[in-house]
């Protein structure tokens, strides 16, 4: 296991491992030599007060969701701010938890944890995530469904009650780090597949962030046969006829001044290469002829906005920083 702790006045993360495990690195270098040349990351052991003595007080969690549910508390405990990627401390409703089969040994103070900890969308919950002790960082496939949903969900443009289809493509960084039959490339490549069709994990936080029933979204997600991206497509039917100009309009003026989401428009619809290998979060739509029905289109990468570029994106809010900050 390992914890990358970062002081925003630092140089270097602090690079800590737990339980002897380290992937066999002594340094961060060995297994990225890429970086070999900016002075090395050593890996040093877990220690909550070597932590407080280089002045740390943000802590990243990229670990499995059990562990985060485990560490988080004595985290936050210590007066460490934390910003957990996995789905330890996303959703509020028992309910929608249960997917992840979470044993709190402290079941008291994880429920005080569930009702604080902030979902980390910054687009929807920038005043909250400035002051946030314990950061939720969302997944990848809500983050690509919310944003493109949320500006028309809150405008009352879509008939909840017809129900929405979520048609979603990730590649296959998106199934994570741990090889699988699944996974391998000389499965996945050349092939297209859907997955977890009625039970994904996912699936919760698009519900809670979105305010919808379950008997009114359906989410399908996809294994592209590529490294990385996501794309997602959304089917809804309008509460009403609507102009393309008024539903762009509603998008453009949602996202004001939201640096890392992009509207196409009606004009074009985003594809995986215009947001690969950077934060942005692009947003297309096309409408029906009658303006009953409209499809739109949400493109992330799945390692940044999906993950990685997300967080930092929430601590530069944390810390009242450039939002823009350290992303491309």
């Amino acid at each position: 296991m390992r914890l990358l702790a970062r002081h925003p006045s630092a140089k270097k993360p602090l690079l800590l491992k737990r339980n002897g495990e380290s992937g066999g690195y002594s340094d961060l270098s060995e297994a990225y030599p890429q970086i070999a040349g900016n002075g090395g990351f050593p890996f040093q052991s877990f220690s909550i007060q070597k932590m407080k003595d280089a002045g740390v007080d943000c802590v990243f969690f990229a670990t499995p969701h059990e562990f985060s549910r485990e560490i988080a508390p004595e985290m936050i405990a210590a007066g460490f701010r934390v910003i957990d990627l996995s789905g330890a401390w996303r959703l509020k409703s028992a309910a929608n938890r249960k997917v992840y089969g979470f044993a709190d040994t402290d079941p008291k103070t994880a429920t005080q944890l569930d009702d604080a900890a902030v979902y980390g969308l910054p687009e929807l919950h920038a005043d909250a995530i400035k002051d946030a002790a314990l950061l939720a960082n969302p997944g990848c496939y809500p983050t690509s469904v919310i944003l493109a949903l949320a500006p028309w969900m809150r405008a009352g443009y879509v008939d909840v009650e017809h129900g929405i289809i979520c048609d979603s493509k990730s590649g296959v960084s998106g199934a994570g780090k741990t090889p699988s039959a699944k996974t391998h490339f000389v499965e996945v490549d050349g092939d297209f597949s859907a997955y977890s069709v009625f039970g994904h994990r996912h699936t919760g936080e698009m519900l809670e962030q979105l305010g919808l029933s379950s008997s009114s979204l359906q989410f399908t997600p996809h294994l592209l046969p590529i490294p990385r991206g996501i794309l997602s497509t959304i089917y809804v039917k309008l509460a009403k006829p609507v102009a393309a100009d008024e539903l762009e309009h509603c998008l453009r003026s949602f996202y004001g001044g939201k640096p890392w989401v992009r509207i196409f428009g009606a004009a074009r619809l985003p594809q995986i290469k215009f947001s690969l290998n950077t934060n942005f979060c692009d947003i297309g739509f096309s409408l029906s002829p009658d303006g009953t029905r409209a499809v739109l289109v949400s493109c992330i990468d799945n390692l940044m906005k999906g993950a990685a570029g997300q967080a930092v994106q929430n601590m530069n809010l944390m810390f009242g920083f450039d939002e823009k900050a350290g992303l491309q």
